[in-house]
Order: structure tokens, then C-alpha cells, then sequence
């Protein structure tokens, strides 16, 4: 199990789609991303900002323990916000470090196959404890769990993943909150086959 909950979470969603000892530990590896700001987006699609992805909308999403599915995409207008689709938002400009050898379509096909749980916190709507509002990140949405919901979305009906998602009930952007939870604890301790 490898989870992370905000910048661990970011660090969690990159790792799961790039890391290169998935598949030779003789051991079967999980993911656990919860909370994080934003994703390496698999291709240079964006949601619109209209339905669940629409600002008011997602401010408002702390309504509800039910998953926002109503999400649409495209392409983004790049006008105003040229590094959009850059490492590590997404997939572009990997001239260094641990990705840069891996094509774009290993690290789509590596995103879809390893098994993963996305924890968003059920009013993680707000922009606190670290939240990324530069321009790269607000093209994913405008808050955590919209980003979150649409990203999960776009990767399992678009890409043909198997994701899950858990809205975590009640909680925010607190770690605590979401790894103690009930309904998490069997996600983060599974039970031996």
C-alpha cells in the first residue's frame, strides 16, 4: 500500500502512473491518493468549467456524499495559460528526472492498470492548507474534490481504468479526518485474502 493524503497525495497519483518497480516486487502493490491539489493530466484534455466543474458548483459540493459525475471535456484554451499541460499538471515537458525516459503512452497504460483508491474529502472545497491556484492547477477544476471527481472520471470512462472513489463524509483537507474514518479503514488495511 502506498497512500499520501495533499502534497502526498500528489505524490502518490504521480508515482502509481510512473514508477518503475510496480510490477517487479513479488508483491501486489496498491494506491491510495487522497486530497491531493492537482494531477498529471494523461493527455492535453481539461474539464469545462460548466455542470460539477462549474466554480459555483464545486464550491458547493461539500452538499453531498454522492460521487459529481455531470462533468464534460476539451480542449483548453492555452491563451492565457501556456504551461497548462507541463509536468508535473501534465504530461509535457518531462526533460529531466524520473519520467523523462517514459513515453506518454507507457505512463497512460501504467496509469490505468495498477490499482487505485482516490479519497476525497467530502468538504475539501475550500482553497486551504496548501492549495494550488496557479494557472496549471486551475485548469483541473476549481477546487480539491472537483478536481479529483473529474480526474477520476476522465481516467476510467475515457482511458477504460477501474479507479474507485470514496467521498470521505464530513471531512475536509485534514488528514486525520480522512485516514480514520470507517469507512477507509478497510481501504488503508485490507483484510488478508
Amino acid at each position: 500500500m502506498v497512500a499520501g493524503h495533499s502534497a502526498g497525495g500528489q505524490f502518490v497519483a504521480r508515482y502509481q502512473m510512473s514508477n518503475h518497480v510496480h510490477d517487479t516486487l513479488g508483491v501486489a502493490i496498491t494506491y491510495v491518493v487522497a486530497n491531493p491539489s492537482s494531477y498529471a493530466w494523461p493527455d492535453a484534455t481539461r474539464p469545462r468549467p460548466v455542470d460539477d466543474a462549474a466554480p459555483e458548483q464545486a464550491k458547493g459540493a461539500w452538499e453531498t456524499e454522492a460521487v459529481h459525475t455531470k462533468f464534460s471535456y476539451g480542449a483548453f484554451d492555452a491563451s492565457g495559460c501556456p504551461n497548462y499541460d507541463r509536468w508535473p499538471a501534465g504530461l509535457q515537458s518531462r526533460s529531466g528526472g524520473y519520467t523523462a525516459k517514459m513515453s506518454d503512452a507507457q505512463l497512460a497504460q501504467q496509469l490505468v492498470s495498477r490499482p487505485t483508491t482516490f479519497l476525497f474529502g467530502q468538504v475539501d472545497t475550500l482553497p486551504l492548507g496548501g492549495f494550488d491556484a496557479s494557472c496549471p492547477a486551475m485548469a483541473q477544476g476549481a477546487t480539491r474534490r472537483a478536481r479529483g471527481e473529474a480526474y477520476v472520471k476522465y481516467v476510467n470512462e475515457r482511458l477504460g481504468a477501474k479507479h474507485a472513489v470514496q467521498i470521505v463524509p464530513e471531512c475536509g483537507h485534514n488528514d486525520r479526518c480522512v485516514y480514520t474514518t470507517d469507512a477507509v479503514l478497510p481501504i488503508i488495511f485490507p483484510k488478508a485474502p
